[in-house]
């Protein structure tokens, strides 16, 4: 019978069962450094995958990419046999050709990278996460937030005056000379992003260009793919890792906790 977890650790295998093999070998050994002290609190996986264009269909294969929930499927079963005890909600992702996460665990012997999504990288007293254009043209290509930053302005252009005739610094900015015709859907004061201590989560507010009948914000969970939309200024809305923020209809700005390499 064929043993799933023997076999050398630094072979580097080139078929699509071998590949299968050992990243599942190397997800049952992390997984159970994790279950130590985080077993219950783990909220997903996340696969980061960097390898050549020759090799991708072969670990696209390996990973069940036309059908991510048989991969899941796998893990879940080895969770299972060895008492890991993931929670009945985890979540997988995969994620081809992006610099990996500092975060992430790197395999000795594949271009692939694990990354363990647990309570701690959601709720935290003091945090940093990021902000990147999904669609839009923003001034830069990704955002820094931090909890000690206070709060950060989402609109068009970084200079602006409002409505009342002060003036307002978009920390997050579409640019209105931009060639980006969706830029033009957003509000001058749009929306903000600042730390609640309390909640110990960054939160989205709608300002009042985003409120109707003037624009729009929304949010997308990822976690349940519902879609809440903001009608007051004075409620905000908790950021979770993956959440999408939907400006006006078209924009899209993404809400990350991962650190990116290439930052």
């Amino acid at each position: 019978m064929f043993d799933l977890f023997k076999g050398g650790a630094n072979e580097r295998p080139e078929d699509v069962k071998g590949i299968r093999h050992a990243l599942l070998q190397f997800i049952k050994q992390e997984l159970q450094k994790a279950e130590g002290g985080e077993g219950s609190n783990i909220k997903g996986l996340g696969i980061y995958i960097n390898c050549s264009s020759a090799e991708r269909q072969v670990y696209e294969a390996a990973l069940y990419k036309d059908d991510p929930d048989q991969l899941k499927s796998e893990i879940q079963r080895i969770s299972d046999d060895y008492s890991l005890d993931l929670p009945n909600d985890w979540t997988l992702t995969q994620t081809f050709d992006e610099s990996f996460p500092l975060e992430a665990v790197a395999m000795t012997n594949l271009p692939v990278a694990l990354f363990i999504k647990t309570n701690s990288h959601f709720v935290k007293q003091s945090a940093v996460a990021y902000i990147t254009a999904l669609s839009g043209k923003t001034s830069l290509p990704i955002y820094k937030l931090s909890s000690e930053g206070g709060r950060y302005n989402i609109g068009r252009d970084e200079k602006v005056q409002s409505d009342e005739g002060y003036f307002r610094t978009n920390h997050i900015a579409f640019p209105s000379e931009s060639d980006d015709e969706r830029n033009k859907f957003i509000s001058r004061q749009h929306a903000h992003i600042e730390w609640n201590k309390n909640l110990a989560k960054f939160m989205i507010f709608a300002d009042e260009g985003g409120i109707p009948p003037r624009n729009k914000v929304k949010l997308r969970s990822a976690s349940t793919e519902k879609i809440l939309k903001l009608h007051a200024t004075q409620i905000g809305q908790d950021l979770e890792e993956g959440d999408q923020i939907i400006l006006g209809e078209s924009v899209v700005l993404e809400f990350s906790y991962l650190t990116k390499s290439h930052e």
